[in-house]
């Protein structure tokens, strides 16, 4: 059979070189690929209003356009790798381009918010075989002395892909539509399809052939039933019987899906990596936090655009000096944990950004840019750029060396759920109504809800604080991967070897 068949035995392709015609290509079809999963997850934002406009809906209908997208990433992110390693990652990322593709289109002609929120969560179920088809690509295609490289090479690239991104989305709101939003990743995705041609499809050892469904679904269920409750929740009541019923059923999927995970012969979630006490600890604090950061910058956009008067286009832009503090302190970041290890640079970083949100906190109507938001951006960039490396250091720091892909994946899923539920929340924490709008909800109920993700934060700093250590030595500075906003996606910043190159994908 050819390489490229699935579920044999197959003699590895030779590993390609950074300085090379096919190292060049892989960087930039990695870098696209990134890019579209930041912009279906996160530039929508920016158009909620407009959409509120245009096609109507309840808080909690536009609620789920955000949340329908990242319930699937999450739910079916560990799943995706299986898939890969199954059908071969340069594949499946194929098949994941072309969902969103479709889904894109779909999202652009929708003619009500039901039909939109259907098309983001077929948008998700795409961006999930995106999202770690992408970096795991990279990682196993690259020879193992170039991999470093290359990983700093393309979260850099893809770091600026997602500065730019919410601005460019919010300049088409304003001038065009917030259809174009969707439009506006339509030839990423070409371009990165086109590119891929130019990547071989590296495959280092023979795979499984089974893929944990069971897992999945409950997993999706889950979710699913979880989020519906506390998005629906404010609206319809916490005790209508479908509320109810729904988040009964996503905690007990979730309570059963342990056990199918204990007896399933290669589950999508490996419990035995959970007997580290600092691995908990850190997932723990990657869901609070990343939580906190998604939906903090979900209110502080609607913030913007519904009480400080500002455009989408103005609004996108507000966290650019954000990205700025990151990308200048980031490799200083990398240095100090090094030389002292995590820990507290960690609580540094995490205490930074709840500060920051209590400055925004304080953001309202009459405020100049200058008072309002650029002290608590500043802040925000300060903590982001402390943060990265050190928290990707201590997950990789809690696992042995054969254990880095699958680690490095559970703590990028725990980071996306953590932005599910938590934005799941926000109409709780604003205070909206079934039939209240989003402008009052956000007038009276964002200071408190952005009160309550500082505290958020701060939880999770204690928590990395008390459980956290620089227990194991010689952690290498980590490159940060590209941020949504803020959140990282975790890399491993060192040569694999072909045992770990198995595991990437997961």
């Amino acid at each position: 059979m050819s390489a490229d068949s699935p579920g044999t035995a197959e003699t590895a392709r030779p590993l390609v070189a950074l300085r090379s015609a096919t190292g060049a290509w892989l960087i930039v079809a990695t870098v696209l690929a990134s890019m579209v999963g930041f912009l279906d997850a996160y530039v929508v934002i920016v158009a909620v209003p407009a959409i509120k406009r245009d096609l109507g809906g309840s808080v909690t209908e536009l609620q789920f356009v955000i949340t329908g997208y990242l319930l699937t990433v999450a739910a079916l992110l560990l799943l995706s790798g299986a898939l890969a390693d199954r059908f071969g990652r340069r594949r499946v990322l194929e098949a994941g381009l072309l969902v969103m593709l479709l889904a894109s289109i779909l999202c652009s002609l929708a003619p009500s918010i039901g039909w939109l929120i259907g098309a983001r969560i077929v948008q998700g179920a795409g961006g999930a075989l995106v999202v770690p088809s992408s970096l795991a690509m990279l990682n196993g295609t690259l020879r193992m002395g170039d991999r470093a490289r290359g990983i700093g090479i393309w979260a850099g690239l893809a770091t600026l892909g997602t500065t730019v991104g919410p601005y460019a989305g919010g300049w088409l709101v304003d001038n065009v539509s917030w259809r174009w939003v969707f439009i506006l990743n339509i030839p990423v995705i070409v371009l990165a399809l086109i590119v891929l041609r130019f990547v071989p499809e590296v495959v280092r050892s023979a795979r499984t052939a089974y893929a944990d469904v069971p897992g999945a679904l409950l997993a999706v269920i889950g979710l699913g039933g979880l989020t519906y409750a506390l998005t629906a929740g404010p609206a319809s009541g916490w005790l209508n019987p479908v509320v109810l019923i729904s988040g009964v059923l996503g905690i007990a999927a979730l309570v059963v899906l342990v056990p199918v995970e204990r007896r399933s012969p290669a589950p999508m979630l490996r419990l035995s990596l959970f007997s580290s006490r600092q691995f908990n600890a850190i997932n723990i604090t990657t869901i609070l936090l990343y939580g906190a950061l998604a939906a903090a910058n979900y209110l502080l956009v609607l913030q913007c655009e519904l009480q400080l008067g500002y455009t989408a286009a103005q609004a996108g832009a507000v966290l650019i000096p954000e990205s700025a503090v990151f990308l200048l302190l980031s490799p200083f970041s990398g240095a100090l944990v090094a030389r002292i290890g995590p820990r507290w640079l960690m609580v540094a970083g995490i205490l930074a950004i709840a500060v920051s949100f209590f400055l925004l906190s304080g953001a309202s109507a009459g405020q100049s840019y200058v008072q309002a938001i650029l002290p608590g951006a500043l802040v925000w960039g300060l903590g982001v750029g402390l943060l990265v490396t050190p928290l990707t250091a201590s997950v990789l720091a809690a696992v042995s060396d054969a254990d880095l892909g699958e680690a490095s994946a559970i703590n990028d899923g725990a980071s996306r759920v953590g932005a599910l539920l938590i934005t799941a929340l926000v109409p709780v924490l604003i205070g909206s109504a079934g039939g209240g709008g989003l402008a009052p909800a956000i007038e009276h109920g964002y200071q408190f809800a952005m009160v309550v993700m500082g505290v958020i934060t701060v939880a999770s700093a204690v928590i990395a604080g008390v459980f956290v250590s620089n227990a194991r030595t010689g952690v290498p500075a980590m490159t940060p991967g590209p941020r949504v906003h803020a959140c990282a996606l975790p890399a491993v910043d060192r040569p694999l070897t072909d045992q770990q190159a198995s595991k990437e994908s997961v």
